[in-house]
């Protein structure tokens, strides 16, 4: 019997359909949840939700919420989360380098620091889903097609 997992934000519905098995962080550790789970609910974390079908897994970057567990249904309300395939990697190292910024600036107010905290957290989990994603490559990779695209057509 399959597990129907919905993962759901306040601006859209982000997944829904059966899964073997998903795998959510936690407030307190990562949680994984297979068909005929107990009931249950708890907080989540910032991390990464990995679900599995038929032999393949699919991941989220999650950030905050609820987790909804039932015998046969999970229900994810997040406050946000961002499938692999739609993260702008680029974007993610940007607000990664802008946050480190930041924090090696020197003197930061509470406030502000715990925004780069926050800021830079989230990026790096961006970062580690876009990259472990269906689409996701490894730096290398990335960094080659980068510089074959670059480089002028030679005139054999």
């Amino acid at each position: 019997m399959p597990l129907h997992l919905e993962i759901v934000t306040p601006e859209r519905l982000a997944f829904e359909g059966d899964v073997d098995e998903v795998i959510v962080p936690g407030s307190e550790g990562e949680m994984g949840v297979l068909p005929h789970h107990e009931p249950l609910i708890s907080l989540l974390g910032e991390g990464v939700l990995r679900l599995r079908r038929g032999g393949h897994e699919e991941v989220f970057a999650i950030f905050g919420g609820f987790l909804q567990v039932r015998p046969d249904r999970v229900v994810v309300l997040a406050e946000t989360a961002d499938m692999a395939s739609e993260i702008d990697l680029e974007r993610a190292e940007r607000a990664r380098a802008d946050a480190q910024a930041v924090l090696e600036g020197g003197y930061v107010e509470p406030a502000d620091l715990a925004a780069a905290r926050s800021a830079l957290q989230r990026a790096l989990v961006r970062i580690r889903v876009a990259e472990r994603g269906p689409r996701g490559m490894a730096r290398s990779e990335r960094d080659a097609m980068r510089r074959a695209a670059n480089e002028e057509p030679s005139d054999q």
